[in-house]
């Protein structure tokens, strides 16, 4: 296949390479991911059928955490398997199509989980800070209006992305050394200008995660406020007890995609292909580490799972 184009001519195919340098490892690299992506898929879809089967989890903290499943379930479906077509198959051919198909699908489903995340630090804000009034507060209806605005604010903002590299030219080269296609990683293969590519998805992210972050760091200052000026030391415990699957799965959000910005900006030496393990870890750890942190920490979905597996052994 003709990787570069003399002509000018702008074409429609790019091949996913995996990670360059590593390709002499990429079946024991498939294992972790393949794992990873087991693991999310059985853990996710267990969350979601315990939470919509068991009316007593029908809560505004349950509610918000079947949400965060469905939106790991989609990311981690969006990368895995086509990394794995490429590892065990040398199936990187994607069509601008796929591609801008698979941009929309991971970025969208980012902002997505950072502003589910925002919404379960609501849900424990208003617990802890207002319990008088938190069945008024978030009620079913409200459930649902924030569920629709986290899912429009996503389409919404991402939409113009699609569009800015859908209208891209691509006449340079169309290897793409990635296991997905991601948005800058795309763009940067234009023969063309792309600073509104640029300035618009950093916008973007600033404000949608970083506000979010900003937003969650506030609310958790009046969590933790609230929380150590409570009469009693059960009170507290109970209290904060609360907040901890919430804390952790917020670290495994946002930690590696800070250190990936980080490596990207400053680590001008790092091997190309730890950017790119890096960018997998972004995509692979959440949907994984999700429902085992709230499968252990939650003791509701923890029974709800016992009994599953107690009623298939009769």
């Amino acid at each position: 296949m003709t990787t570069h184009n003399s002509t000018g001519s702008s074409h429609s195919l790019f091949i996913l390479l995996g990670i360059p340098g590593l390709e002499d490892q990429h079946t024991w690299i498939s294992l972790p991911f393949f794992i990873s992506y087991l693991v999310a898929f059985l853990g996710n879809s267990l969350i979601i059928f315990i939470i919509i089967t068991e009316c007593s989890l029908h809560e505004p903290m349950y509610l918000f955490l079947c949400m965060l499943a469905v939106a790991d379930l989609i990311l981690s479906t969006t990368t895995v398997p086509k990394a794995l077509a490429i590892f065990w198959f040398y199936a990187g051919a994607i069509s601008l199509g796929g591609c801008v198909t698979q941009i929309f699908f991971i970025h969208a489903t980012f902002i997505e989980e950072s502003g589910i995340l925002l919404a379960m630090a609501l849900d424990r804000y208003v617990a802890i800070c207002d319990p008088l009034h938190y069945t008024t507060v978030l009620s079913h209806a409200t459930i649902t209006k924030i569920g629709l605005a986290v899912v429009l604010r996503s389409f919404c903002v991402i939409m113009p992305d699609v569009f800015l590299v859908k209208r891209l030219p691509f006449c340079h080269s169309n290897l793409l050394p990635h296991t997905y296609c991601e948005h800058m990683a795309v763009a940067k293969f234009a023969c063309a200008d792309i600073h509104v590519s640029v300035w618009y998805g950093l916008s973007v992210l600033l404000s949608t995660v970083v506000l979010d972050a900003l937003l969650i760091l506030v609310s958790y200052s009046f969590i933790l406020y609230t929380g150590f000026h409570l009469p009693s030391q059960g009170a507290r415990q109970k209290a904060l007890g609360t907040c901890g699957s919430h804390l952790r799965v917020i670290s495994m959000f946002y930690l590696p995609g800070i250190f990936t910005i980080i490596t990207q900006r400053f680590g001008h030496h790092v091997p190309l292909h730890t950017h790119i393990l890096l960018a997998n870890v972004c995509v692979l750890a959440p949907p994984m580490l999700n429902p085992i942190i709230y499968g252990i920490n939650t003791r509701q979905i923890q029974e709800r799972v016992l009994s599953l597996l107690s009623s298939q052994r009769k």
